[in-house]
């Protein structure tokens, strides 16, 4: 049956009742179910850290693996896993019966060679004793050239004299024959007696006489300036006879100074392959190049070992004067850290047991969670969460730890990033963040609307005002575990609404709320 005008207008009418009553019921209801809320004074503290956690192992200043630089048959390993050795301590023998004869066959290179550069230095010396002999010959023949040349003047001198005497003779000779001519004359015509004639004829034959023995000492003076002269000419060949002789020891010395150079470069060279193959046999037996722990021992005796691109390693030995821990910083946390923060570390084979340290390195390079090593990569995983590997060195290290500290042992390290005194801090849940009321106003440049910025969050607590929610804003500091420090916005005893966070997120300015009752066993822990 079709229902008339009226009876939809009174079923549309009871049904908008019905909901209206269901509408007040629940906002009587919602007025009546007032939020409990958790609140808190704020206090004034003395202290509050900021810290970061990360987990890591004990790791030595530096591990030194020790492989075979020489080849040989392990003979003897003196040491065993674990142990603490000393620098010097010897550490592994290999048979050195092969490198033993080598190092005798080059000794005796050596003794050959030395033998060769002393009879090198011996002709030295002999060929600079030539050399001086050929030089004082040459001295004395120079000599011998210089004496001739004087008798060469000497003989000239001669040979002028000479001349002079038989000069004079002529003249003497020439005034006897006029005399005779005249004399001749006079007796002819009767006036000279024949005495005198016979005076003058005499005096022209000792004239002559003189002449001759003038010209015959001439002629000795002239022969004895060609005999001068051939004298000096022998002098001046034995001179240069000498002055070859003198180059040729000279020669003869440098032919000696090389030989004796090149033989003692070889003595050199087969002394320094002598210090080499010492050296290489010396390597027979390993010692300790650090004071160490004994970390691993992957040969045994009887192991032939082997030294090239692929040496046979012999042990690993771990410098445990410097005990480090290397954690692992998530990348969230890493801006944090520093060098020389203070850290406190667990090591998990010791329990709670503390140890503290300090920040001695922070690795400027990320690597991923599924990485094994560190460094920029050429695959690069965007969606992998990244870390830092932070090295904390241990310091005041108690004697009992030391000695059971072992490398790769799992330790805890938790850094101080920034510590602060006498402030005041709340829980870090009651801290949130809004956006502001209003919305700024679009920008105009000109003719052109600027975009907006996206409006800043404010971040503040919700303080208990009598009985209403009431939003204040914050400055805040640093973090620690479950605190935040407030440097700004709030005072001391006032009351801060921490939760419960269902409530929190949905309060608003002037919401009416009520403290939570506390419960029996707070009051009973309390009384």
């Amino acid at each position: 049956m079709a229902v008339s005008r009226k009876g939809k207008i009174i079923i549309g009418a009871s049904v908008g009742v019905l909901l209206l009553i269901i509408i007040v019921a629940s906002i009587f209801a919602t007025r009546k179910d007032t939020p409990e809320v958790t609140v808190v004074k704020v206090e004034k503290r003395k202290e509050l850290r900021s810290n970061v956690t990360a987990s890591g192992e004990i790791r030595p200043i530096q591990f030194i693996n020790l492989t075979s630089e020489v080849q040989g048959r392990i003979e003897e390993i003196y040491v065993k896993e674990g142990d603490r050795v000393s620098k010097g301590t010897a550490l592994v023998k290999l048979d050195p019966t092969q490198l033993d004869s080598s190092t005798d066959a080059q000794l005796a290179s050596l003794q050959a060679s030395q033998t060769d550069a002393q009879v090198s230095r011996s002709q030295v010396t002999q060929a600079q004793n030539q050399y001086s002999q050929a030089q004082q010959g040459l001295i004395a023949s120079q000599a011998s050239v210089d004496t001739a040349l004087q008798q060469v003047n000497t003989a000239r001198q001669n040979v002028v004299a000479a001349q002079t005497d038989v000069d004079r003779a002529q003249v003497d000779l020439n005034t006897a024959q006029r005399e005779l001519k005249r004399t001749t004359e006079l007796l002819e015509a009767g006036v000279e007696s024949r005495s005198v004639f016979d005076a003058a004829k005499d005096r022209v034959e000792q004239a002559q006489v003189s002449l001759r023995n003038a010209q015959s000492r001439l002629k000795s003076a002239q022969l004895a300036v060609n005999e001068a002269e051939a004298r000096v000419k022998e002098a001046r060949a034995r001179a240069n006879q000498q002055q070859v002789a003198v180059k040729d020891a000279k020669r003869g010395v440098d032919t000696a100074n090389l030989s004796a150079e090149s033989s003692q470069s070889r003595s050199n060279q087969q002394a320094a392959l002598l210090r080499g193959q010492r050296t290489q046999r010396d390597k027979t037996l390993q010692v300790a190049p650090i004071d160490g722990v004994i970390a691993d021992i992957p040969s045994k005796v009887g192991t032939f070992a082997v030294a090239n691109l692929s040496s046979t390693p012999l042990l690993t030995i771990a410098d445990m004067s410097a005990i480090n821990v290397e954690v692992k910083v998530d990348e969230t946390e890493i801006d944090k850290v520093e060098e020389g923060q203070i850290a406190k570390v667990k090591v998990d084979a010791f329990g709670e047991k503390e140890v503290m340290g300090k920040v001695k390195l922070k690795n400027p390079l990320a690597i991923g969670k599924s990485q094994t090593t560190g460094g920029l990569s050429t695959n690069i995983n965007t969606q992998e969460a990244k870390e830092f590997k932070v090295v904390i060195e241990l310091t005041d290290i108690p004697a009992d730890l030391r000695e059971g500290l072992r490398p790769g042992m799992s330790a805890t390290a938790v850094i101080t990033t920034k510590t602060a005194n006498d402030l005041i801090a709340v829980p870090l849940q009651s801290v949130i963040e809004k956006k502001p009321d209003a919305s700024p106003s679009p920008t105009i440049q000109g003719d052109v609307q600027m975009p907006t910025e996206k409006p800043k969050t404010i971040k503040g607590v919700y303080v208990l005002d009598g009985n209403k929610a009431k939003f204040v804003e914050v400055q805040t500091g640093i973090t620690g575990e479950s605190d935040i420090q407030i440097t700004s916005g709030l005072e001391e005893g006032t009351e801060v609404i921490t939760g419960p966070s269902r409530i929190l997120n949905t309060l608003k300015e002037g919401t009416q709320v009520k403290k939570q009752a506390k419960k029996d066993s707070e009051n009973a822990n309390k009384s």
